[in-house]
């Protein structure tokens, strides 16, 4: 349900306040991977210290891009392990959502790492014995590999809700993106051979290479100009002794 307070001709939405008040640790996350970005575009995974977000860390964990639109848990909280009712690292995000949330997460996480962009998504599990409603946000914030690349995710995930005794699997209600680096159709990448997206100024450009490369015009020239010598390079001498 979506509320909205109405003051005039004004109309505020007070979906943001009341996601805060129910998932606290998105927005704890959030801040402190502003305070590590601290104005460039996104800030590198070796900065990470999860003292910075004590407060947060059972719902808090690490991803890493193994391929387009797939990733799997590095680290992870607690709050994680409970919901899937086992040890999440090494499994693909994927593996918590149903089949048909699937795709739309994959897209979601693939634009994470391309644009790079920040992105939050309202999730609700499915429910059956023992599984009763709950409700859920997923925070993903890019981070860079050591390389430079964007192929990491600072993320959280907090749900509101009886755990119940079985593993707890999500489906997509709602995705809600803000792109990093201005209009994303003004921003230019390049590709690592593996695929990974590099975001133009994490690699060197590929322009200034090309523009340093003589013309076939400028090569003649230069073969023209060149000084002739004058004086034979070899000498053939023949001698009959």
């Amino acid at each position: 349900m979506k509320i909205e307070y109405v003051s005039g001709s004004n109309v505020v939405s007070l979906m943001p306040r009341r996601n805060e008040m129910h998932f606290p640790a998105l927005k704890t996350v959030e801040a402190y991977w502003e305070g590590l970005r601290n104005g460039r575009p996104v800030p590198s995974r070796a900065e990470v210290d999860p003292r910075g977000m004590q407060s947060a860390l059972e719902f808090a964990f690490i991803l890493e891009r193994i391929a387009p639109g797939v990733a799997r848990f590095r680290l992870a909280g607690m709050h994680l392990t409970d919901l899937m009712g086992m040890e999440v690292r090494g499994m693909p995000l994927t593996a918590m959502f149903v089949p048909e949330s699937r795709a739309k997460l994959s897209e979601a996480l693939e634009a994470v790492f391309e644009t790079p962009q920040i992105t939050v998504i309202t999730l609700k599990a499915e429910r059956g014995i023992g599984r009763g409603a709950m409700d859920a946000q997923l925070l993903l914030c890019p981070l860079k590999s050591d390389l430079g690349d964007v192929n990491r995710v600072l993320g959280c995930l907090q749900s509101k809700g009886e755990i119940g005794r079985q593993p707890r699997r999500f489906e997509v209600v709602d995705i809600q993106s803000r792109p990093l680096l201005g209009n994303p159709a003004d921003q230019s990448f390049d590709t690592t051979p593996k695929g990974t997206p590099v975001p133009a100024g994490f690699a060197e450009a590929k322009k200034a290479y090309e523009d340093s490369k003589p013309t076939a015009s400028e090569t003649q020239d230069k073969v023209e100009k060149a000084p002739r010598p004058t004086k034979p390079v070899l000498r053939l001498v023949k001698t009959d002794e």
